[in-house]
């Protein structure tokens, strides 16, 4: 739910699925009824999880009966890449799992050699029909061992591609969004000063307060990124 842009993630993540298909099942936690409501007004097929959280592969297992034998395309609603997903289902074989990655660095991890998953795949039935409805990832069950070539297909993108799962890397996305200025949100109000910033809809930016590097969630919610400054060698003791 947290905005990107003024809009919130998952509707991004629709958005890109609903240019390939019309077939949108959105997963979510019944201890997130916000999600829930939300999810009423986008016209998705909602898939509540109860008890533990399943992973993207339990998930997957729990929604068997509605994908019924189709191909899946899988997006991470929590991150924000605005391009499209048309190309990555040009050619496709319909046989290996094609996955989206990015050259690795800047934040993210490598997961085969230099390049690094970005949260979308295409996954046959083959690869859907045998997942279970229990929680797991599908790293772990399915694709650590697969091997690039013969087993699974990795498809770089142009990007950008941000991972919204830190405040640090939310509030990056946010900044490549509009270009390197604050983001205000439109029923936010602001009398203070604002630099690099993101203001949530309802939240009040004081006079005389001066927000940098920060997400303003409400009156009740900042959270402060503290930007990696290189440390300083220890000092040392003369003729040490």
């Amino acid at each position: 739910m947290c905005p990107v842009a003024g809009v919130p993630l998952v509707d991004h993540a629709v958005a890109r699925a609903r240019a390939v298909t019309a077939a949108v099942a959105v997963n979510c936690h019944h201890s997130q009824p916000t999600l829930a409501a939300h999810l009423e007004g986008l016209g998705v097929h909602p898939s509540v999880e109860d008890g533990d959280r399943l992973g993207t592969a339990g998930a997957l297992g729990r929604l068997r009966p509605w994908i019924d034998g189709r191909p899946v395309l899988v997006v991470n609603a929590d991150t924000w890449c605005p391009s499209g997903l048309r190309f990555l289902l040009d050619g496709w074989d319909g046989q290996r799992p094609r996955l989206l990655c990015a050259a690795a660095g800047n934040g993210i991890p490598a997961t085969w050699g230099d390049l690094a998953y970005v949260g979308v795949a295409l996954l046959p039935w083959s690869q859907v029909r045998s997942l279970p409805d229990t929680p797991a990832g599908l790293w772990e069950v399915s694709w650590r061992h697969l091997r690039p070539g013969p087993d699974v297909e990795l498809v770089v993108g142009d990007g950008p591609f941000h991972d919204c799962g830190t405040p640090a890397r939310y509030l990056a996305a946010n900044l490549a969004a509009s270009g390197g200025v604050s983001v205000i949100g439109e029923g936010a109000v602001v009398e203070g000063d604002v630099e690099r910033s993101v203001v949530w809809d309802g939240a009040r930016v004081h006079r005389g307060e001066r927000l940098v590097d920060a997400i303003r969630a409400s009156d009740q919610v900042t959270v402060l990124v503290r930007r990696a400054t290189r440390r300083r060698p220890p000092l040392q003791a003369p003729g040490g």
